[in-house]
């Protein structure tokens, strides 16, 4: 597959959700960065889609040609890859209607070049590119709100991650992930200690990893507008085959592994990146308890230099809750930034030949590219105020893109 524009051999698409806190509410747009190793160049395009909200995921089918924005917003928005010009959408509430509108098809499965597999209420559906108001129902997914999911190497399990659903009121604590068999069309619920809502396959053929995803919700009962946790965190290594856990890694609160987004995968290590503890943890497979931490915390000057950021970070984070009978949850996301009033690396994803980890950072609004597996610095660019491209925000408003999550070509 070739994926060169231009002369650039590396193209990261990332998702775009604006620039407030609560990216789910937010606006849906992506960006793509070219980057050329052997001279440092760069070029990058950004694109918003009117009429989509909550822009969460991109996903690029095999032959690299055909983009797929998911969104919470309800829709499917398909764009042309060079151009980010968009080349179809249609509503998923034709299909289905969610319980919350927090659930979207924020992520699919690729199945070909033109068709794909991804979740819609309380069901799976299978589209085609060519025909998307007729798909084909397969079956309930039985989870509380399927989020990210992958194919086994084997190709044939379906692993998906879950949200906590606010739906279900104090209930909605996800606690579980789920398997799709592509061969008997049934879904398995795999039960854990804590939700997961993002996924990775392993290289063996049926192993998959699961990232929890720790959060309180707001009075005791709303998991619309939830708060980090200040708890520890895991990652299982599941049996897809058998629903079963294999081994599972577990951190201390101290570990700055919280609010994870992109999970991705080298021979040695799982790297993931954690957007309220700003690092990015990468996890030994072969002891599958070593780890080591790329830290992307900002200094206090880093911070001081941004208040219109600040400002909106602090300003989203007390608008979610009541002050007064939720203390314990501003005190808690406080531990969990480490006292920084910025959140941070929403976007990791490893070049094919595991040299590069591409990352962007929600943040401070830069794209940074590391050598891996050295994890120093090759190149950081600051990115654009999202005033550029949407004119409806204030010169005077908070000037970020909205980083989110990733997929990287070449």
């Amino acid at each position: 597959m070739s994926v060169s524009v231009k002369g650039y051999p590396y193209a990261f698409h990332v998702a775009l959700d604006g620039n407030g806190v609560n990216g789910l509410e937010g606006l849906a747009g992506v960006c793509l960065f070219l980057y050329n190793p052997y001279d440092d160049t760069y070029a990058y395009k950004i694109r918003y889609y009117d009429g989509i909200a909550g822009g969460h995921a991109v996903s690029v089918n095999p032959d690299g040609t055909v983009g797929f924005l998911g969104n919470a917003g309800q829709h499917l928005l398909f764009y042309d890859t060079t151009t980010l010009e968009e080349l179809d959408r249609v509503s998923t509430l034709r299909f289905e209607t969610p319980n919350t509108s927090l659930q979207g098809s924020t992520h699919l499965v690729w199945l070909s070049e033109d068709e794909f597999f991804t979740a819609i209420g309380r069901n799976f559906y299978k589209f085609s590119l060519h025909n998307l108001t007729k798909p084909e129902l397969l079956g309930p997914h039985g989870v509380k709100l399927p989020h990210a999911m992958q194919t086994t190497r084997s190709g044939r399990y379906i692993c998906y991650g879950s949200m906590d659903n606010p739906a279900f009121g104090r209930n909605g604590e996800a606690r579980h992930v789920g398997v799709w068999d592509k061969e008997t069309g049934e879904a398995t619920v795999v039960e854990l200690p804590a939700t997961c809502w993002h996924v990775i396959a392993s290289r063996d053929p049926d192993l998959f990893y699961a990232v929890s995803f720790r959060v309180e919700p707001q009075d005791y009962e709303d998991y619309h507008d939830w708060a980090m946790a200040f708890k520890k965190e895991y990652v299982f290594e599941i049996d897809a085959a058998d629903a079963k856990v294999v081994r599972h890694w577990s951190g201390g609160r101290e570990i700055p592994a919280h609010i994870n987004s992109d999970l991705t995968l080298s021979d040695t290590e799982l790297i993931f990146c954690n957007g309220g503890s700003q690092t990015i943890v990468c996890i030994d497979l072969e002891t599958f308890a070593k780890f080591r931490i790329i830290d992307e915390k900002p200094d206090l000057a880093a911070q001081l230099e941004r208040p219109r950021e600040v400002a909106t970070q602090v300003y989203d984070a007390l608008a979610r809750g009541n002050v007064f009978t939720n203390s314990r949850h501003f005190l808690g996301a406080l531990r969990v930034s480490r006292f920084s009033l910025l959140d941070s690396v929403y976007a990791a994803k490893l070049s094919k030949d595991q040299t590069l980890l591409f990352t962007a950072n929600r943040g401070l609004n830069h794209i940074t590219i590391y050598d891996y597996p050295a994890g120093t610095i090759r190149l950081r660019v600051d990115m654009p105020p999202i005033q550029e491209f949407q004119d409806f925000i204030p010169e005077t408003g908070d000037p970020r893109l909205g980083f989110h999550h990733s997929v990287v070509l070449g």
